[in-house]
């Protein structure tokens, strides 16, 4: 696999087009992270990292709006590819739908959203939209 980030994002599309309420996705560090960031701002309900064989998985509860049965998340967009990174300076972070969605970056102080980056004063490379 080439791009694992990318494979990471398209289960979770996958699953919520399928109207899955649990997915699992291989193990790994970014993905962990990823995982955590959306975790924190809402977008899946819970998560779980279980270290089984030489990977392991993690397992991720879906967030669905009970009355509509919509999922929280609308979009998942990959961004930075391996054939073509997209690195942004501080001073050019990104805004998704102006504000309503976040853009996760990978800084040298780790993984966050757009806004977290701002407050922080870093760049770094942008790997996705979500909303």
């Amino acid at each position: 696999m080439t791009d694992p980030i990318a494979d990471y994002l398209t289960r979770l599309r996958n699953a919520i087009k399928a109207s899955h309420r649990i997915v699992e996705i291989p193990a790994s560090n970014m993905k962990k992270e990823l995982t955590k960031v959306l975790f924190e701002k809402g977008y899946i309900q819970n998560y779980k990292f279980v270290e089984e064989g030489p990977q392991g998985t993690i397992k991720i509860a879906l967030k669905y709006n009970p009355q509509t049965k919509e999922n929280s998340i609308v979009s998942l967009s990959r961004i930075s590819k391996p054939g073509l990174r997209k690195y942004v300076s501080k001073d050019s972070l990104p805004r998704v739908i102006n504000g309503l969605g976040i853009a996760i970056i990978s800084t040298s102080k780790g993984v966050m959203t757009d806004k977290e980056a701002r407050v922080e004063g870093v760049g770094g490379e942008v790997l996705c939209y979500v909303y």
